[in-house]
């Protein structure tokens, strides 16, 4: 029986290797018949590309995205001038994956190199992914695509390697998530939003859209407010201005920072706004509120020392 993607990945993790990438831009051309060692996700940004994998012939066209699973023979054509970003790359652990290399025309038999090669999607169970596939989010599928190849243009840079390792993951979870659906986590209940208070508490100096957390929840805005409001009692709008106000007033405890880099940092447009909803939350502005708790603090710390005097007293 095949193996589950759980039952490989206790044996191979995905960590993404990034062998070969670049944005392609060529005159008409052609690669004959090959089988691979690794993956090849392309992009037909422009042009016309004939794909032969496995007996069966695909045109893709601009806006077409196209996977080569290892070992799948296969040859491509660039009928017309083509710009076809890609890349060639590892999903699953290997530790001789340095080894590994991109095939040339002609290499059909890799039984050679059979330690190298990378396992099938489409032999796990449950998970097929046709050569020419539509992610769930073309456009956001696309650029991260070629984010990826950027970042491997200058691969030398240590942090762009990383992001183009997390970007290729990101590629794999999209994968996943548009053609095994029942590999995804069963232990929750669909749209937790689990991830909200930290997505949100790492960015409150940013703007942030109800759009863009209904798109990361893979839901509509409409259905993403009623979702929402139903998991945390409140409108994504009013939940944010209450973290917003809770770290400004945590800021006005902890300093003396000018209110309106306070203002800044818990993403309130300008001061005059901040002031207005923090008074209207707490009561106070937030210069009288900073000065309130100040006193309070050094009244509580003058009771502590008296208390701490007196027990020193009792005690000799």
């Amino acid at each position: 029986m095949p193996l589950t993607l759980t039952e490989l990945t206790a044996l191979q993790p995905i960590v993404p290797y990034i062998r070969e990438s670049d944005y392609a831009v060529r005159k008409p051309w052609s690669m004959g018949e090959r089988r691979l060692l690794d993956y090849l996700l392309i992009y037909v940004q422009e042009g016309l590309l004939r794909v032969t994998a496995d007996g069966t012939l695909y045109e893709l066209r601009d806006g077409d995205f196209c996977l080569l699973q290892p070992n799948t023979l296969h040859a491509l054509e660039g009928v017309t001038p083509t710009i076809t970003p890609f890349a060639h790359l590892d999903f699953f652990y290997n530790p001789l994956r340095a080894d590994s290399f991109p095939t040339k025309a002609g290499q059909t038999d890799l039984s050679a190199y059979s330690h190298l090669l990378q396992p099938r999607l489409n032999d796990l169970q449950g998970i097929e992914v046709p050569v020419k596939f539509k992610p769930g989010e073309p456009t956001a599928f696309r650029d991260k695509l070629l984010g990826l190849v950027q970042c491997w243009q200058t691969q030398d840079e240590p942090l762009q390697q990383l992001r183009a390792q997390s970007l290729a993951l990101e590629l794999f979870i999209a994968l996943l998530a548009a053609y095994a659906p029942q590999v995804k986590d069963r232990s929750a209940p669909p749209h937790t939003l689990n991830w909200v208070t930290s997505y949100v508490s790492f960015r409150l100096s940013e703007p942030i859209s109800v759009a863009e957390m209904a798109r990361r929840a893979n839901l509509s805005p409409s259905r993403f407010n009623v979702v929402f409001r139903e998991r945390f009692g409140a409108s994504p709008h009013q939940y944010l201005l209450e973290l917003r106000l809770k770290h400004a007033e945590e800021l006005l405890r902890a300093g003396a920072l000018p209110l309106a880099e306070v203002a800044a940092y818990c993403g309130f447009a300008d001061i005059h706004h901040f002031a207005k909803s923090f008074k209207r939350r707490f009561g106070d502005a937030p210069a009288a509120y900073r000065k309130r708790a100040a006193q309070a603090e050094a009244a509580e710390r003058e009771d502590s020392e008296a208390a701490q005097r007196e027990s020193g007293d009792e005690q000799s």
